[in-house]
């Protein structure tokens, strides 16, 4: 059975993740592409995630798990749904490339890249701009969209204190690549928001686990 947070499969979340295949969609995942291998390369020795609407634009390495929105729920590296087959606190850093804007339950999703996130790990949240004139090519494509102040919440749901600042990327009308940001989500089609496990650990620290995901059995 496919996890809560992509219940809305296949017919949804799927149209919702094909628009990012389309060349709107293909336009802003380009303009993203360098604050994601920055992300990736942020914590040199540490495992990290990326969940994202297609496979992978960008190389983060063999510490790297990349997975993308599939009818079984998340595929790519491994097929998988949710709770993710990770181990807690395995992960330096958690990217979250517009999944949650497909997802019908993101604060679901979040919380559970919480938790595989290590103590002071952050969390790379890419989402789309509902107040962008760009919204106009993803309406009616299923994508579900909503302000930086939303995503806050959503965060802090999750137990992950947010950064107080958004960064926004991508294009605002013209389908072109756009890869600088500017303070704050503006006009332009998404924006990053970042923000940080903030939890102190009940045991000792230790050396970050091993990412320790394994595929969910055939059925």
């Amino acid at each position: 059975m496919p996890a809560a947070a992509f219940r809305r499969q296949p017919d949804a979340v799927a149209a919702a993740a094909d628009w990012f295949a389309r060349d709107a969609g293909l336009a802003l995942l380009a303009s993203e592409a360098d604050a994601l291998q920055q992300a990736l390369q942020e914590r040199p020795g540490q495992a990290s995630l990326r969940l994202g609407p297609l496979p992978v634009l960008a190389q983060g390495g063999d510490a790297t798990l990349q997975l993308h929105a599939a009818e079984c729920g998340l595929a790519g590296d491994l097929r998988a749904g949710l709770p993710l087959p990770i181990a807690s606190d395995a992960c330096g850093v958690v990217v979250v490339q517009h999944l949650a804007d497909i997802a019908c339950d993101p604060v679901q999703l979040l919380t559970e890249c919480a938790r595989v996130l290590v103590p002071g790990g952050r969390l790379w949240l890419f989402a789309l701009n509902p107040l962008s004139p760009y919204r106009l090519r993803w309406r009616g494509h299923g994508p579900r969209v909503a302000e930086p102040i939303t995503w806050r919440r959503r965060l802090r749901l999750a137990g992950l204190q947010p950064e107080p600042v958004s960064r926004g990327l991508g294009p605002t009308w013209r389908i072109g690549l756009d890869p600088d940001f500017q303070d704050g989500a503006g006009l332009r089609a998404g924006f990053l928001l970042r923000a940080e496990k903030r939890r102190l650990p009940m045991t000792p620290l230790r050396a970050p686990a091993s990412l320790g995901w394994q595929a969910e059995p055939s059925a």
